[in-house]
């Protein structure tokens, strides 16, 4: 489980374009890696919105903004495209990623226990090292609290 301080895991994930792309492709500058459950969902719906409202300012802050969850390439670009995202979204197919940032939990729904991505969101600086972490992600505000974190760091 990656927590504040550590070195980015460098884990490959792949772009909405099918490329393969990893934290390290990032270092030099911030990234916000965010992991979500599913997309096309109602949380996950209106965390990418907000994330995408905030695009530009993130990108006035230096801050590269970073979807992540296990579903495929085709999926995320259906789910940019009905929204009109404006972050850049990646998939964990083999849950790597997911092992590593400490995301693949156990959930339960109505007594229903299953695996399944964790809400949360990690600031990296331009070193590659974790600042920030904010696990069990309430979407509400969320984006702009962590473009606030964003904008603080040099």
């Amino acid at each position: 489980m990656v927590d504040e301080g550590e070195v980015v895991p460098d884990v490959k994930l792949e772009s909405v374009e099918g490329k393969p792309i990893s934290p390290a492709d990032f270092t030099g500058q911030k990234l916000v890696l965010y992991f979500y459950p599913k997309d096309d969902t109602s949380g996950c719906t209106a965390e990418a919105q907000a994330f995408s409202a905030l695009a530009g300012e993130f990108e006035k802050a230096g801050t590269w903004v970073l979807g992540v969850s296990k579903d495929d390439a085709r999926k995320h670009r259906k789910f940019i495209d009905k929204y009109g995202l404006a972050v850049a979204l990646a998939t964990d197919s083999d849950g790597a990623a997911c092992e590593a940032f400490g995301t693949w939990i156990e959930k339960s729904m109505y007594g229903r226990k299953y695996m399944g991505i964790d809400r949360a969101t990690f600031l990296v600086d331009r070193d590659g090292v974790v600042k920030r972490v904010w696990r069990k992600v309430k979407v509400p505000g969320h984006a702009d609290e962590v473009l606030e974190a964003a904008r603080a760091l040099p």
